[in-house]
């Protein structure tokens, strides 16, 4: 009898093992994006750095600075809430200042592409992974009645 608990007791503890390991599957796909990435523009720098808070989330802060202003800075929450993945910046200055969720619509091999439709602008928000050091984030959408798309490519620093 006590072979018999031993097996079913072991039996057990893989079987949960297995599953946790997979728990957040969806976000360890994304894994790539953590550390420091950057662009350097005529008109200023944009920064991006992602960290890992935990397995089922990943923050990030976002600064666009012209000279030593900083014009633009968002913080973002990249969360897996069951078989969900969700985007959820916050801009300072916009939405009350309050988080917007963007849902995974669609997933390739090193392209994600986050979906509200309900928000005014934008609606999408994609992340390619170019190669080892390069992304390239764009966000779309129908912006004052028309399609609008802007592009961010970004080196890892």
């Amino acid at each position: 009898m006590k072979n018999i608990l031993g097996i079913l007791i072991t039996i057990f503890l893989v079987s949960c093992q297995s599953k946790s390991e997979k728990k957040f599957d969806k976000l360890e796909k994304m894994n790539w994006l953590i550390g420091k990435w950057e662009n350097k523009l005529p008109e200023g720098l944009l920064t991006e750095t992602w960290s890992q808070i935990n397995d089922s989330t990943f923050t990030a802060t976002s600064f666009f600075i012209i000279d030593k202003d900083t014009v633009h800075s968002e913080s973002i929450e990249l969360t897996q809430l069951k078989d969900e993945l969700i985007y959820r910046p916050t801009v300072n200055g916009q939405n009350n200042d309050e988080p917007v969720d963007f849902k995974l619509s669609s997933e390739s091999e090193n392209t994600f592409t986050f979906e509200n439709l309900k928000h005014d602008y934008p609606q999408k928000i994609v992340y390619k992974k170019v190669n080892e050091t390069n992304l390239v984030a764009t966000i779309s959408g129908i912006q004052q009645g028309k399609q609008s798309s802007e592009s961010y490519p970004m080196k890892r620093k």
